[in-house]
């Protein structure tokens, strides 16, 4: 299984080369940067590993919630890549890939969304060290976060560094631990994205489209 990656959706800009579980990264923080930074990412790890990308078996992208500049980027990039090597697509969302990222069991993954809200998403990793979304993915105040269920949560992401208080209110006594820093990373897309390609979920470039925050249509707002 070979799956090139990509992610653009937060400040964070990556690439990742999966093959056959063997990932090879280039992450770097560039909140402007993406633009320039993240094709030459893609070229160096083909060109590390010696293989080209029509040998891949699909291009994996973080298809948001996230920076509206960054995940248009990120789709644009996916598209482009694709549509040229004739190879299909896995979008796979942000939060996902960001409580991927973590080595907790179960992750409350939020990322600041401006203006009073944030993205915000609930996953458990399962028996093969997925992380799985319980629930929704939803726009919400930080005071108006769904409930969970248990304890032992970590609460990971950019979210919790601007709104900490009000989502420790909402989930007192529930959690482990927060880490504020924690970013997704293009190989936790990858690792994700070889379980969807399996499931049989890649698609046609034509079908790389953003998940954006305050998209309707997309997106259930939780208020």
């Amino acid at each position: 299984m070979k799956i090139l990656a990509l992610e653009t959706a937060t400040e964070a800009c990556s690439a990742a080369l999966n093959i056959d579980g063997e990932i090879r990264e280039r992450f770097e923080i560039a909140p402007r940067g993406h633009s320039t930074l993240i094709l030459p990412m893609l070229k160096s790890l083909l060109t590390e590993a010696d293989i080209s990308l029509q040998q891949m078996d699909a291009l994996a992208f973080g298809r948001g919630p996230g920076a509206f500049t960054g995940v248009r980027i990120g789709v644009g990039v996916a598209q482009g890549v694709a549509f040229g090597a004739d190879l299909p697509v896995l979008p796979i969302s942000t939060l996902a890939a960001l409580a991927q990222t973590t080595d907790a069991m179960q992750v409350l993954a939020v990322i600041d969304a401006r203006m009073d809200e944030v993205y915000w998403g609930a996953y458990r990793r399962d028996k093969n060290g997925l992380m799985r979304l319980l629930g929704e993915e939803c726009v919400v105040t930080p005071d108006a976060t769904p409930a969970v269920n248990g304890e032992d949560w970590l609460g990971a992401g950019s979210g919790w560094g601007v709104y900490g208080d009000r989502l420790r209110a909402r989930s007192a006594g529930q959690m482990a631990g927060v880490a504020v820093d924690a970013l997704p990373h293009a190989a936790a897309v990858s690792q994700l994205a070889v379980a969807a390609f399996v499931a049989g979920e890649a698609v046609g470039a034509e079908q790389a489209l953003p998940v954006y925050l305050r998209d309707t249509v997309t997106w259930k707002k939780a208020r």
